[in-house]
């Protein structure tokens, strides 16, 4: 099967054409075209009809979505009644979903961010941040890949796959390693943030709240609790290269 290498290029891209019709539907059929493309030649009917099946609505935690790519892809080859791929995607969005959102958006993203915030108040600088960078996205290349590989192999049996793979055994782990981070890195930061600003810490503190409430009514969903902890950190950096 041709097409794994671009396939694993535009996964990077499937939130880009996200929309409330299809979700993720378009940017997951953008990433399995590369896979059907030797389909054509085979079944050009069935190559029709994967295209399309295969940008219908879909949601997932984008991370995993490789997962979703990959059975269904295989599925067609192995020649699968239509409605049961359909089914299948279906059926891998709930999971896929709260396994991605608990792995990464209330997992590793965390952790990761209070490792940043710890190493940048112990001086550490833009080194705190470029590791941060780094670090996520090592892991999200890995992971696509590593989805987009296990859904090709499994097919059908993606379901199996998947609850005998490390990303439900590593949640509880990542959970807690968030936990240690973020509750290691509020004391230190909260005591050189407030430090500088002397009698107007309590403005200081006022300031960062008024943040959260605007950029949550800005952006909605879309200001994550990752996304404002780095916007806090942007802030932070900056009152302190004033103050000094």
């Amino acid at each position: 099967m041709n097409g794994t290498g671009r396939a694993l290029l535009r996964l990077f891209s499937v939130q880009g054409v996200w929309n409330y019709e299809r979700m993720l539907g378009v940017g997951v059929g953008y990433a399995a075209e590369p896979l059907l493309e030797d389909l054509k030649a085979k079944d050009p009917v069935r190559h029709s009809e994967a295209v399309v099946r295969s940008a219908e609505f879909f949601n997932c935690n984008p991370n995993l979505a490789g997962l979703a790519v990959g059975a269904t892809v295989r599925a067609e080859y192995d020649s699968a009644p239509g409605p049961q791929i359909a089914r299948l995607r279906t059926a891998l969005c709930s999971p896929l979903g709260a396994l991605g959102d608990q792995l990464f958006w209330a997992g590793l993203l965390p952790a990761l961010v209070g490792a940043a915030l710890v190493v940048v108040v112990l001086g550490g600088g833009l080194w705190g941040i470029i590791g941060f960078l780094v670090a996520y996205n090592i892991v999200h290349v890995w992971t696509a890949s590593w989805s987009l590989r296990t859904g090709l192999a499994a097919g059908m049996g993606v379901g199996a796959a998947i609850g005998s793979s490390w990303v439900p055994r590593s949640i509880p782990r990542v959970g807690l390693a968030a936990g240690f981070a973020v509750g290691l890195a509020a004391p230190i930061v909260a005591n050189w943030y407030l430090d500088p600003f002397g009698r107007l810490s309590v403005v200081a503190v006022l300031l960062v709240a008024a943040l959260g409430v605007v950029s949550g009514r800005l952006f909605g969903p879309r200001m994550t609790g990752g996304r404002f902890a780095l916007v806090a950190v942007l802030l932070t950096l900056v009152c302190r290269l004033i103050l000094r």
